[in-house]
């Protein structure tokens, strides 16, 4: 790897040096030896060392074919651009903002890279342009100081040789003063025979001189912003800062009068906007500044410069207001998708038009150079944390494989790595207190049980307690009862009882009554599944109320457990029991197609560790399913795409069944394949 921090990352596809390729001199492997890395894997990735990559097994190996002993084989990119996993489209943008002097806008979700992203643009900045800013006292008007820039380093030499000219004048002012004091007591005292008169006008003289001498204070300007010891441009990161931290302040002075007040000059203070200056301000969760702060922070861009004035109207700083203090910085704006709508939209205009707008993604594709970034992230973690241990090679592909499970979907790694990256140092605390010479893969497994979310013990304990109350119930049959599967908290599945009862209606046309602190989302699902139920029942369901009940919820968001509401529904209109050792998930169109949902993983694991024997998920969402190897032998995993496929799997009772089912076929038109067609089991593809 070049030792420039300054040179362009060779390109992600840049080819493996071939014998034939290597000067004359090196060493070249047999016939059949696995190809020696001497170029990048991924985004500039070295090893040290006659590492090499078995192209033969790149394409299967979770390493991607990358031979090392430990992660401390690979070499960490020195620059931080470099380092960022993924996110190619973004990380050309920094590069590209960051030599254009461009504002940049992420959205995404957390962990994706934003901020790293934003510190990196700083080290791509030149850092001789930066510069020293001093404030100084007015003479002519003392609430409006003066405001002066300096190269980087200068304001230091400024400052010190101010005071040691007012340190010098401080000294004779001192020594004439006690000359005088002398002699007036000495003419008191000797002369005059005054002894208290004349201690009383040296008292006079001495606090005289000392008012005087607060004059001399105020020549000495105060540095602002220094940058003097800085290698690198300023990274300010202003995500919730209150508008004085933002934009600036100036202190409160109790005493603001009687020559004991300090200087206007003395009391401000610099912002983030001005410590940005010739760097990059960064402000994550953009959206949860109040508009008064981005209407400023907004003037403060378009003019690169910002009068610092005080912030509270109650204090004294609101008399003083510095000349413009420069503030030329690039501003790297992140939040999530909601972050858009609470911003100032004259401030996104201001960005959008001088700068790029760009979304980070929250998967990458699984290929073995990706697979080998990945290992270079772990031990860009290690090297970071300074304290863990590096990982053996089966303790990377456990990371990896974790990193394929949180993608939720197949081909497909995750990049929200602030999680993943939580997950290494675990697994690195675990093997450090076992006094480890590496992190070895029981180490990993060991930290994916002690990092769960708080979402994930929450339902663990839910889980829990539903068997001491007998909640669950996975045996048998019931009629209007369906065991339905939810996520919380994006990554931990539960299990979601729903039950549906028919009622002669109450007013004037039937209607669905949903109980259970459906959120919008959910309660829309919930009256659409009545088409569903017009359409597959015989019933005339506008003489009937139709009441839904989900059971033990904190407010159910989404539409996945639309087939489980549907079969509930039709379970009561025809009073056809449901088996009870079956779970299920999927969306619902109001055709009857059962559409894909999210988080099919966690929901099949939770149904597993229930202990129900099957669960039923949409046929689109077959490919995502990556459930860990303990859980493959104790649940069947059935993919459908059809409500009629659902009600033929999860209906008990061979002759009411049988009899629907007919109908169902005359009604749609298809036909239904016997349940066990429709199964799969051990091919489902699995990280473990």
């Amino acid at each position: 790897m070049s030792n420039d921090p300054t040179s362009d990352p060779p390109r992600d596809d840049a080819p493996i040096r071939k014998r034939e390729d290597r000067p004359s001199g090196e060493d070249t492997p047999a016939e059949g030896d696995s190809v020696p890395l001497s170029e990048d894997l991924g985004s500039e990735v070295d090893v040290e060392g006659d590492l090499t990559i078995d192209e033969d097994a790149a394409e299967d190996d979770l390493l991607g074919g990358l031979r090392i002993d430990s992660t401390a084989d690979i070499e960490v990119p020195e620059r931080l651009v470099d380092q960022v996993i993924g996110q190619e489209e973004a990380r050309e943008i920094v590069k590209r903002a960051a030599k254009q002097h461009r504002h940049v806008m992420m959205i995404g979700s957390p962990g994706t890279g934003k901020s790293m992203l934003a510190k990196a643009m700083s080290r791509l900045l030149p850092q001789e342009s930066l510069q020293d800013v001093l404030v100084y006292h007015n003479p002519d008007d003392s609430n409006e100081p003066r405001v002066r820039t300096v190269p980087a380093g200068k304001g230091d030499q400024i400052v010190e040789a101010h005071q040691e000219e007012a340190q010098k004048r401080k000294q004779m002012r001192s020594f004439l003063m006690w000359i005088v004091i002398a002699i007036i007591v000495g003419y008191a005292i000797l002369i005059a025979g005054q002894v208290l008169l004349g201690l009383l006008a040296a008292g006079v003289i001495y606090f005289a001189f000392r008012y005087t001498n607060r004059g001399t204070d105020a020549m000495v300007p105060k540095l602002l912003v220094n940058n003097g010891e800085r290698s690198i441009a300023p990274f300010e990161d202003a995500t919730g800062a209150h508008a004085g931290a933002l934009l600036g302040d100036v202190r409160h002075d109790p005493f603001q009068s009687g020559g004991m007040e300090t200087p206007s000059h003395e009391r401000v203070e610099a912002g983030s906007i001005q410590k940005a200056h010739k760097g990059v301000l960064f402000i994550d969760e953009i959206n949860t500044l109040d508009i008064r702060s981005q209407q400023k922070l907004m003037t403060a861009i378009q003019e690169g410069e910002f009068s610092i004035t005080g912030q509270s109207e109650r204090s004294s700083g609101a008399m003083v207001q510095t000349e413009p203090v420069p503030c030329d910085f690039i501003m790297v704006a992140a939040g999530n998708m909601d972050a858009m709508e609470n911003m100032h939209p004259a401030l996104r205009d201001r960005l959008k038009g001088y700068g790029y707008e760009v979304y980070m993604e929250d998967s990458i594709d699984e290929t073995p150079t990706t697979r080998r970034q990945y290992a270079r992230f772990v031990a860009q973690e290690v090297e970071k944390d300074g304290r863990l241990p590096h990982f053996q090679p089966d303790a990377v592909r456990e990371i990896i494989l974790e990193a394929k499970r949180r993608s939720g979907r197949k081909g497909q790694l995750t990049l929200k790595l602030r999680d993943l990256g939580g997950l290494v140092r675990v697994a690195g605390d675990i093997a450090k207190a076992e006094n480890a010479e590496f992190v070895e893969r029981e180490h990993v497994l060991e930290a994916k049980k002690r990092s769960r979310s708080i979402e994930q013990q929450f339902a663990d304990d839910y889980i829990e307690r539903r068997k001491d109350y007998e909640l669950k119930v996975n045996e048998g049959s019931a009629v209007g009862r369906v065991n339905g599967l939810a996520v919380m908290g994006g990554d931990s599945g539960i299990v979601l009882p729903v039950m549906a009862e028919v009622t002669p209606r109450q007013g004037e046309g039937g209607e669905v009554i949903a109980t259970g602190q459906l959120k919008e989302m959910a309660m829309e699902a919930v009256q659409n599944v009545s088409a569903i139920i017009k359409k597959f029942s015989d019933e005339d369901i506008s003489e009937k109320d139709i009441h839904v009940q989900f059971i033990q919820t904190q407010g159910v968001e989404g539409d996945s457990a639309s087939i489980t509401v549907a079969t509930a529904v039709i379970s009561a209109l025809e009073n056809i029991p449901i088996e009870q050792d079956l779970a299920m998930t999927g969306s619902l169109s109001v055709r009857g197609d059962v559409l894909p949902v999210g988080g099919v993983t966690h929901k099949i694991e939770a149904a597993a560790k229930a202990g129900y024997d099957r669960v039923i998920i949409p046929k689109a969402n077959e490919q995502d399913v990556m459930i860990e190897e303990e859980y493959e032998e104790m649940i069947e995993i059935i993919p459908v795409s059809h409500i009629s496929e659902v009600l033929d799997v999860a209906l008990a009772g061979e002759p009411e069944k049988d009899s629907l089912v007919d109908r169902l076929k005359s009604i749609t038109g298809q036909a239904l394949e016997a349940t066990e067609g429709t199964t799969a089991t051990g091919a489902n593809p699995s990280p473990q």
